[in-house]
């Protein structure tokens, strides 16, 4: 089996346990022109546009790309040009003044440890290398699959981030661990999946096989328990007062 079939299998099998809307996407970082891609299809207020993008086309950025958001150049480690660099020191004027983003909040926000010439971003299912991140649009339910998924994987559990959205993405590759975004005002106004209900969930795709093997046992055994507690609360809801062995017995026979 070839890599690309590799992953296609995984994200089909990623999708059915989680139940996703949208696939698994890929987001990778080299020196190196990948062959056989071409660049963006349009231009994007924010990089964090090209995550909704890159369920349905696989591509590859650099920089200038990423012209609208500053702030995802500067978590990304691009090479910023002298406009990127004003605005972002525009932005963060207004964030300060805000007392959105105080100077003490600076240290605390992700930059990717290397600078990378390209980004290459698609569906898990079609990427043809090794990812360095592997992003999921989720819900509370699917965010509990994978957080218990992570806290097997990793012996922790992942961290909950705020703004900004992009900075998940370092996050997950400086440390080599998961992490749960709840995106940011900014991302939640660029992308039209990232609703009020969902939320990004980020692991490194280096462990991709350990990751989705806990991810489909964790998803099979929340399915079981919560049709046994759910008969359980009927069981008490009516009057009954069943141990858990009267339960489990009932649960068997059903």
């Amino acid at each position: 089996m070839s890599i690309q079939q590799r992953y296609s299998q995984l994200s089909e099998e990623l999708k059915t346990a989680l139940n996703l809307n949208q696939a698994p996407i890929a987001i990778s970082f080299t020196d190196a022109f990948p062959s056989g891609l071409s660049a963006p299809s349009t231009r994007v207020a924010a990089g964090c546009r090209f995550w909704q993008d890159a369920a349905t086309a696989t591509f590859v950025t650099v920089a200038e790309d990423h012209n609208g958001c500053a702030i995802g150049v500067h978590t990304h480690n691009l090479e910023p040009t002298p406009s990127q660099q004003t605005d972002l020191m525009d932005a963060l004027k207004v964030f300060g003044d805000l007392g959105y983003v105080r100077p003490e909040d600076l240290p605390l926000i992700p930059v990717l440890a290397s600078r990378s010439k390209y980004v290459v971003y698609g569906p898990l299912a079609q990427t043809p290398r090794l990812p360095d991140v592997v992003l999921f649009f989720v819900n509370s339910n699917q965010s509990l699959v994978l957080s218990e998924a992570v806290q097997q994987v990793e012996a922790g559990n992942p961290p909950a981030m705020g703004r900004p959205a992009c900075a998940v993405v370092p996050q997950v590759i400086n440390t080599g661990r998961a992490a749960l975004s709840l995106g940011c005002c900014g991302a939640r106004a660029y992308l039209d999946v990232l609703t009020e209900d969902a939320a990004l969930f980020a692991i490194p795709g280096a462990r991709i096989d350990a990751y989705a093997e806990r991810i489909i046992a964790l998803s099979k055994a929340n399915q079981v328990l919560s049709r046994f507690h759910q008969m359980r609360r009927h069981d008490i809801g009516r009057g009954d007062s069943p141990t858990i062995q009267q339960s489990l017995e009932a649960f068997m026979a059903s």
